[in-house]
């Protein structure tokens, strides 16, 4: 029995469970479905044919040999910056090229304990740093909804994948807006968990105390599912924390009666497109029919959250990805005679990173020197500070925090590549999330007039992520 594109991931792994599907056809057919669907849409740097088929055999030997597993089968791509044991991993980086991690990232282990077959690496922009999936050294990726358009980034190949139907759901990262810039653009639910909620172990890093992995998927209860697999602690990850994981599926369905929906109007009330304004409208009223109560809540250092974190992001970049210098892996630059060590480090990263990594990894460098350190790089961990503060005032009024996702719906690919600022700015919505390391979610609310998804995105307290999936799937049933 072949697979639908549009069949959920938790009736897949039911199905092949209780053996109405088996997971080698499921697989083959999600494969036939990239091989049509990936020359016109570029989502994946890597598709890993043999590898998943060996799997899904495997599964279908086993099957009924022991208890269920909650993803049994079920095909799932992995944004190229999670390492995976003897699968290339390279971050869309010519740097990268030819690393092979001996190891996987806990994710990766985790989704395989779990019954997963990771089908494949999918497109970003390199080393996660760009809001387009324009930045890749493997390419650019397009949005499924329309070609002359974006998936966002820089998790698009991970977004663009889903709304393919090339895979049911899939993995992405979140440093500023990752997973749901891309799953607004694409029509998709994507999860940015709370800090520490999911370990970084195998992540490689852009900026480690924003860094977050998550689900995206058609539905908020497949992102339930994923993101119950991958979540809890991780003793490799310092930074990963204890708290107890509740049962994401069991609370999904309980609705948003006597929700109480904070909405910071005064930030939210400049430079959104109209078309995204009334999507966000129609949902809070959606919303509110079904019992929820919306409240203005004031987010008075927001409008600083763009320039403090494009100073905490690239100075923590430019630390991290020091350690990329063509000696231990990746790129090496080709020696010439009289070359020493210290022309070596600078061709070989000159030839391996691109322009968007250069300027941020300069940038970073910049805040971070002598004389500019205090003025730039500690005044944006004040306001960060001060931002963490505004939503826990808010949360005195409120549960959550509804804004729309991004300010417009998918831009054109080549539009913003040349203005870095228009760029950043379309993440003026998201990247408070990360400075502040609450979770977020971004679910669909509707259409544009030129038929292009448009997200709705909700901001919820520490480790609270289970309200945020039942408000995204009070959507879908409402």
């Amino acid at each position: 029995m072949a697979a639908s594109p549009v069949q959920t991931a938790r009736r897949m792994a039911v199905d092949i469970a209780t053996g109405a599907q088996s997971a080698a056809e499921i697989c083959r057919a999600f494969l036939e479905r990239i091989h049509v669907e990936e020359p016109r849409i570029g989502a994946f740097n890597l598709v890993a044919d043999e590898r998943a088929l060996a799997r899904a055999r495997a599964i279908d030997a086993e099957r009924g040999r022991g208890p269920g597993l909650p993803l049994l089968g079920v095909p799932i791509a992995v944004k190229d910056n999670m390492c995976t044991a003897g699968v290339p991993t390279t971050a869309s980086s010519r740097i990268l090229r030819g690393f092979v991690p001996p190891y996987s990232a806990t994710v990766v282990e985790r989704l395989e304990s779990a019954g997963a077959i990771v089908i494949g690496k999918t497109n970003m922009d390199e080393f996660a740093m760009g809001s387009s999936t324009e930045n890749s050294a493997h390419g650019t990726t397009r949005n499924p909804r329309d070609l002359t358009r974006t998936p966002g980034g820089s998790s698009g190949g991970s977004a663009a994948a889903v709304a393919a139907g090339m895979v049911p759901v899939s993995l992405g990262s979140d440093t500023g807006g990752s997973i749901r810039q891309p799953a607004a653009f694409c029509g998709l639910v994507g999860v940015k968990p709370t800090y520490g909620r999911v370990s970084r172990y195998g992540l490689l890093a852009f900026a480690s105390s924003l860094d977050q992995i998550g689900p995206l998927a058609h539905t908020a209860e497949d992102a339930a599912l994923v993101l119950q697999v991958i979540a809890g602690h991780d003793p490799r990850d310092a930074t990963s924390s204890s708290e107890t994981v509740p049962d994401y599926l069991a609370a999904i369905d309980r609705g948003v009666a006597g929700l109480r929906i904070g909405v910071p109007r005064a930030f939210v009330g400049n430079g959104v497109d109209r078309d995204v304004q009334q999507a966000f409208d129609d949902a809070l009223a959606r919303w509110e029919g079904a019992g929820a109560r919306i409240v203005d809540v004031a987010l008075p250092h927001a409008g600083h959250a763009i320039p403090v974190y494009y100073l905490v992001a690239t100075a923590e970049a430019s630390s991290n990805l020091a350690r990329y210098d063509g000696v231990r892996y990746g790129h090496r630059a080709v020696s010439r005679q009289g070359d020493g060590l210290q022309q070596m480090y600078d061709r070989t990263r000159d030839e391996g990173f691109g322009a968007e990594v250069k300027r941020r990894i300069m940038l970073g460098t910049y805040v971070l020197s002598a004389g500019y350190y205090d003025a730039y790089y500690l005044k944006a961990q004040q306001v960060r500070t001060l931002l963490r503060q505004d939503y826990e005032q808010a949360f005195d009024q409120c549960d959550v925090v509804a804004m729309p996702t991004t300010p417009t719906p998918a831009f054109k690919l080549g539009e913003k590549t040349d203005d870095p600022i228009q760029m950043y700015l379309s993440d003026v919505f998201t990247v408070g999330a990360n400075l502040t390391g609450l979770p977020a979610i971004s679910a669909p609310a509707g259409l544009s007039a030129d038929s292009l998804p448009i997200g709705i995105q909700l901001t919820g307290r520490m480790f609270d992520e289970a309200t945020l999936l039942a408000a995204a799937r009070s959507l879908e049933v409402d």
